[in-house]
């Protein structure tokens, strides 16, 4: 029995030149069950063998602002920082789980539409040299480079060459603060404009009108030969955004594209009709004898007073705001349309209660009008109900007016806070 036991423990008792195989065999055992399930970073918790699927979401913070979009967005340019899994890798927080960026928030609108789009949309309101770090740092000049490295040939580098110009002529008639002399080209600009809305004002002043239409006054030549000056100004500079527009689609899509079309388009529509002698487009059915003549004029003159909205493309704080209301889209249709509902309803209602006592209230559509007026509170006074339940119902309509508009509104303008400060910023 003793000997028994002795052989057992014998066997039980490992060789103890087997021991180090067996540490090495036990560790080697641990670093596999190890590898298996997650290995983590040195520098974050992000996982090392994370392999995500092209159709996988990816979060990216910046500066407290998610923004959302794919890998295969992304994996479009492997050269850039979020386009390498191994340089965006030292960015992911497991805490927010997402990547984690302290950068400038308005630029990455833009580096974001790069990435989707493969176009640079520079930001309106952001300091060029802000949004060429922002590049740099996510690697987007990299990405330019090394496209730059593939043009070979004369021919492609002859096409560089003019897309380079073309660019750095585009920004030069877009962005003033690029340099002195298109901080100059754009002062220019606006003071062409103020003459152009000055003389808009002035020549509807009837001892100012025979300055600017009959050839004989004293001063005629010499106001034509200013507006040519202007004019010939605005053209030039409408055809080099022309030409020098990414897009040609793109061009005309542009609101402020529009204006400028629409505001130098009557002075050569005068030219045409009349001749340069009443190119100011101030006639008269004494100097015009065809009436379908004169209308088109007329017409034409009307679009003139868009020239005063070419501000709004020299002003930051009017983009903020045309991009605020832009914004609120929705709720200016849902205002529009209480509106329309409210003023069709009630007018109405009115129409049938005044129409046998109170020659104004005739029809409908003059019911519609007064109710538009009483629900502003403008209160012109042109007509009014006359009889007890028209004016105790005129005086509903103006209080649940108040109402009406007064929700939409405070919707519209706490919207319109928000999208201001954040693209202030």
């Amino acid at each position: 029995m003793l000997d028994l036991v002795m052989t057992t423990a014998t066997a039980a008792k490992p060789n103890t030149q087997q021991l180090p195989a067996l540490f090495h065999a036990s560790a080697a055992l641990v670093a596999a069950n190890r590898d298996s399930t997650l290995v983590l970073d040195d520098k974050n918790d992000e996982p090392a063998n994370h392999t995500s699927s092209d159709d996988d979401l990816v979060t990216i913070n910046v500066s407290g602002t998610e923004f959302v979009t794919t890998y295969t967005c992304l994996n479009r340019y492997p050269n850039t920082l979020l386009g390498s899994e191994e340089q965006r890798r030292r960015y992911f927080s497991p805490k927010l789980n997402a990547y984690f960026f302290n950068r400038h928030r308005p630029c990455f609108d833009s580096i974001l539409h790069f990435y989707q789009t493969g176009k640079e949309a520079p930001p309106l309101n952001v300091d060029p040299d802000v949004y060429a770090k922002e590049k740099e740092f996510f690697g987007l000049k990299r990405e330019r480079e090394e496209k730059n490295k593939i043009i070979t040939n004369e021919e492609e580098l002859a096409g560089s060459c003019i897309r380079h110009t073309r660019a750095k002529i585009h920004q030069f008639l877009q962005d003033p603060r690029s340099s002195q002399p298109a901080a100059f080209w754009h002062g220019l600009d606006i003071f062409f404009i103020c003459i152009s809305i000055c003389f808009l004002i002035v020549e509807s002043e009837p001892r100012f009108v025979e300055q600017f239409t009959s050839k004989k006054a004293k001063y005629f030549y010499v106001l034509f030969s200013i507006n040519c000056i202007i004019m010939g100004f605005f053209t030039f500079d409408f055809i080099i955004r022309l030409l020098t527009w990414p897009s040609p689609i793109d061009f005309w899509k542009n609101f402020f594209n529009v204006l400028d079309i629409l505001s130098i388009m009557p002075f050569y529509v005068g030219l045409l009709a009349n001749g340069v002698g009443n190119a100011q487009l101030e006639e008269d059915m004494n100097t015009v004898s065809n009436k379908q003549h004169y209308v088109v004029l007329r017409v034409c003159r009307i679009f003139r007073i868009v020239r005063i909205f070419k501000f709004v493309r020299h002003s930051r704080d009017l983009l903020i705001i045309m991009k605020a209301v832009s914004n609120a889209k929705r709720e200016l249709v849902l205002l529009v349309l209480l509106l329309f509902i409210f003023v069709i309803t009630f007018g109405s209602i009115m129409y049938y209660i005044e129409s046998g006592s109170n020659k104004d209230f005739d029809s409908i559509m003059k019911s519609c009008w007064w109710v538009i007026v009483t629900i502003t509170t403008v209160g012109y006074g042109d007509m009014y109900p006359s009889s007890v339940g028209g004016k105790f119902f005129g005086a509903f309509v103006l209080t649940l007016g108040i109402v009406f508009l007064a929700l939409p509104m405070t919707i519209i303008v706490s919207k319109f806070s928000f999208v201001y400060e954040r693209e202030k910023m």
